[in-house]
């Protein structure tokens, strides 16, 4: 340590689970550029090794936990951030198993080898899932907390954990509740390669590429004016921005806290069909089908919070761009 001068300080050490999947791979190449040293734990699951193209990668499964707690005493990180999990709302309801014990029995067994080792300060990657059916559009983080998927109840029962682990050994965490997250590197190094791609927007690219004979919409009998689903979209990179200031935020001021993170407005599934047939100039099949069972109504952020406590300002706040970046990455895919 001590060769990168961070705010005055000596070179900050980052552990980072997951960051060979999506959304850890594209926080990872900001936090070296940024000069953090970096060390990545992935199973390689839904991750891709090639996805590291910054710091340093540990193929570790975090049910492992006395080789996880011989990394962080190794390592001897300055804060986690912790992206591994698993995320699909309807397999969720199949296989609740997986779903607690990945998300939730597996972040335990890594809290605990933090604790071990003196690591006192953690950023949660945390969802809307959460929230279940708000009762208020846009959703505020002290909105009510009422999973109604194992998914969303996996992440909810870790953000308890958290609460009573600053309680009880004065570990301090960062709990960022995503909304839909979308896009790829504009750089076009990173982008998300899910070997079983479930995300709409994913989905209708790779429909547009002929990977798939159709895009099913599923539920056109919400309550919203189109009758389909409606989600607030953001770029992964503003997403990953928002993790560089949290973490910084956590670091400086040692406060627990939790944050909301999404543009503050919706797209119908419907619309976001629409704007990718623009974007890609390809008019591919859709066919409507029933609700998939845990899929809420209609999930809007209200991220004021974030924007006012860690003055986070997102660049990508369009729809267009972040579709089109997307595109650009199943067209010119590294992996």
């Amino acid at each position: 340590m001590g060769y990168v001068n961070w705010k005055g300080g000596l070179l900050m050490r980052i552990l980072l689970t997951g960051g060979a999947g999506y959304i850890g791979s594209h926080v990872v190449k900001l936090l070296a550029k940024k000069g953090y040293e970096v060390l990545v734990i992935d199973n390689l699951s839904t991750g891709h090794k090639e996805a590291v193209i910054y710091g340093k990668l540990e193929v570790v499964d975090l049910k492992e936990k006395e080789k996880l707690s011989e990394l962080i005493k190794e390592f001897k990180p300055d804060a986690v951030m912790h992206f591994a999990a698993s995320i699909e709302v309807e397999e969720s309801v199949r296989n609740p198993t997986k779903y607690y014990r990945n998300n939730t029995v597996n972040t335990l067994n890594l809290l605990e080898a933090m604790i071990e080792n003196g690591v006192k300060f953690f950023i949660f990657s945390s969802t809307a899932a959460v929230y279940g059916i708000p009762e208020e559009i846009p959703i505020r983080e002290d909105a009510s907390l009422r999973p109604i998927n194992p998914y969303g109840k996996s992440k909810a029962f870790v953000e308890e954990i958290l609460k009573d682990f600053d309680s009880a050994y004065g570990l301090k965490y960062i709990s960022l509740r995503y909304f839909n997250v979308a896009g790829a590197d504009p750089e076009g190094e990173l982008g998300q390669s899910y070997k079983k791609a479930t995300h709409l927007i994913t989905r209708a690219l790779k429909t547009a590429k002929g990977e798939f004979d159709k895009l099913y919409i599923f539920g056109t009998d919400y309550p919203t004016p189109d009758g389909t689903a409606i989600r607030d979209y953001i770029h992964v990179m503003d997403l990953a921005e928002a993790h560089i200031l949290a973490l910084e935020y956590l670091l400086e001021n040692k406060k627990s806290d939790i944050f909301n993170l999404g543009y503050g407005h919706g797209y119908s599934v419907r619309e976001v069909v629409d704007i990718v047939k623009r974007v890609t100039g390809i008019d591919f099949p859709v066919e409507e089908t029933a609700r998939r069972p845990g899929d809420p109504p209609v999930l809007i952020a209200d991220s004021s919070k974030a924007k006012s406590v860690l003055n986070w300002n997102p660049k990508y706040d369009n729809l267009g761009f972040i579709i089109k970046t997307a595109w650009n990455w199943e067209l010119n895919r590294r992996y």
